[in-house]
């Protein structure tokens, strides 16, 4: 008796992705996984995945944001975050603005897709969100060069100053 193959639930995922690709013009399955692990929808069923898929790109840039909005606003910033802004160059500063200000968008055309399902404006967010999400790669790194300069400044500063 042969063995029947049980197909997993990524897997389905993935074909169920592919036929959205075709008839939107989507990124690659791949490409919204290694940015914003769409495999995680796969541990739920659902009938209305581009939401889904949507929801996991504003799930990511809202972590962004939050982030960001740390660093404009430190209130209630962590201690090594409060370190790291002290020691920001005010064009690293101006690197984080725009950053925040591209990552805002993601969440106001979120919430309009919120209010009502419609199968292409979800699929026009992802299509989009990809394409932006991709060209902010140069702004993410030079963002984490000047965090990683700043906190490094922040301790050679404090060891200057324990030896006088």
């Amino acid at each position: 008796m042969p063995k029947l193959r049980i197909e997993s639930s990524l897997e389905k995922l993935k074909k169920d992705y592919e036929k959205l690709q075709k008839k939107y013009k989507l990124p690659s399955f791949q490409q919204l996984n290694e940015e914003f692990e769409i495999e995680r929808i796969a541990e739920h069923e659902t009938d209305i995945l581009l939401r889904e898929i949507r929801k996991a790109i504003t799930e990511k840039a809202v972590a962004f944001l939050r982030f960001l909005e740390l660093m404009i606003n430190p209130t209630a910033a962590p201690f090594f975050l409060l370190s790291v802004i002290k020691h920001l160059g005010a064009s690293d500063k101006k690197i984080v603005e725009e950053i925040y200000r591209k990552v805002c968008e993601f969440e106001i055309k979120a919430i309009a897709l919120d209010m009502k399902y419609n199968e292409k404006a979800e699929a026009e967010f992802i299509r989009d969100s990809a394409k932006k999400w991709q060209a902010m790669h140069p702004d993410f790194q030079e963002m984490s060069r000047a965090i990683d300069r700043a906190w490094n400044a922040s301790f050679e500063k404090k060891e200057r100053s324990y030896f006088g």
